[in-house]
């Protein structure tokens, strides 16, 4: 059977799956496994693995017909560093083997993904980590730290960045693995963060065995498939589907129309752009998922990214300045460790504080900006006097 190219031939088979598995009466868990069985996970994915080889913008026919059928998601928010991150990595440079082991779990959520790549002294230059893996027989042995790790607490599962050979340039050094977190070499403290609780955590990897047969790519090849992983970070950061007036600025308008007492001529003036600012920004991203139907995600995700963030921070400064004395008020400043980040739920004082975090994770604004300059406009790449240099030579 050939793979379908019209939307009719994909609402034909999302109806043969609802008929097939009716969402009134099927366990969850058994209507996310039928439908991946169906190829209606991610119909782009080859057959076999969740999808049907058809073009990636038929993706959204399936999710619109099974959502107006009451079907349920395999909650994405919770399993986002998988779903964005893992899985077009594993897709792109991961061996049958682990294409079967990992895709099918990792969409259903019965395995929840995180990231070891950033560390202590090795964040915005990533390619400067100092986390050793040594060969050892079969295996891999690794030790070091990673830190800022969304999600460890509860991940079975992560994807990470280590020095295979530091007596190559930085960028050449590196090997991709997939780690299991349940690994006894593996210890996962909780980050507290100005928010008071612990969605980061730092990851501590002591003699951490991982066997080759997890590792992801070409020995020394890590830089090269990373690349693959914070492409399509960034693009999930920043180009969420999002209903119009959706997201933070609806929360912000909310708050508005909430308090009409506050209002003034410029408060109204700052919203309005505010708003604007947001709806472009919204348009673009649709934009950005079109172009993704048809390709790679490329260097416009860091530039969607770069703006979300100035916005998100620029929103809930506004909402805080608004409420005025109000917006200083925190609701609750307990130490817990949440699987998601509720931004939508909170008062404006959390999302003043979480909003900070934003342009850092997912790539620094800093790097954005470089990123953008040399990919996008094409300007002179900055000075980089430690490019050749081999990793055990750099100063630390």
């Amino acid at each position: 059977m050939s793979a379908p190219t019209t939307p009719g031939q994909v609402r034909d088979l999302v109806a043969d799956l609802l008929r097939e598995h009716d969402p009134a009466t099927t366990d969850r868990r058994a209507f996310l496994e039928a439908r991946w069985a169906a190829g209606l996970a991610w119909v782009n994915f080859p057959v076999g693995l969740g999808g049907l080889g058809a073009p990636r913008a038929l993706q959204a026919v399936v999710d619109e017909e099974l959502a107006e059928a009451g079907a349920p998601d395999n909650n994405p928010r919770r399993i986002g560093i998988g779903l964005g991150m893992a899985a077009p990595t594993i897709l792109a440079f991961g061996t049958d083997e682990q294409k079967q082991r990992f895709l099918r779990p990792l969409w259903t959520g019965e395995e929840v993904w995180c990231q070891l790549f950033s560390e202590p002294g090795a964040g915005s230059d990533l390619a400067a980590l100092g986390t050793r893996a040594r060969r050892d027989g079969d295996d891999w042995v690794v030790t070091g730290q990673k830190v800022w790790t969304s999600t460890a607490h509860t991940a079975r599962w992560a994807i990470l960045v280590a020095r295979t050979d530091p007596d190559v340039p930085k960028h050449r050094g590196m090997t991709y693995f997939l780690c299991d977190m349940t690994d006894p070499g593996v210890e996962v403290r909780p980050l507290r963060q100005i928010t008071g609780e612990a969605e980061f955590n730092e990851v501590f990897l002591t003699d951490a065995r991982i066997p080759d047969a997890h590792r992801l790519g070409a020995v020394g090849d890590g830089w090269k498939v990373a690349q693959t992983t914070l492409m399509n970070e960034r693009v999930a950061i920043g180009s969420r589907a999002v209903p119009r007036e959706g997201g933070m600025i609806g929360v912000v308008a909310d708050t508005w129309r909430a308090h009409p007492e506050r209002h003034t001529a410029e408060a109204r003036d700052r919203l309005t752009r505010l708003w604007v600012e947001s709806e472009a920004l919204r348009l673009a991203g649709i934009r950005l998922r079109q172009q993704l139907a048809h390709g790679a995600p490329g260097p416009e995700g860091s530039a969607m990214k770069l703006a979300f963030a100035r916005l998100s921070q620029a929103l809930s400064g506004f909402e805080v300045e608004f409420l005025a004395e109000d917006g200083l008020r925190y609701g609750d400043w307990t130490m817990v460790r949440p699987e998601l980040v509720d931004f939508l739920g909170r008062d404006a004082g959390y999302r003043y504080l979480r909003a900070k975090g934003n342009s850092i994770e997912g790539g620094t604004s800093e790097v954005l900006r470089n990123i953008i300059a040399e990919r996008v406009l094409g300007l002179p790449s900055e000075p980089r006097v430690d490019k050749d240099l081999p990793w055990k030579d750099l100063p630390r």
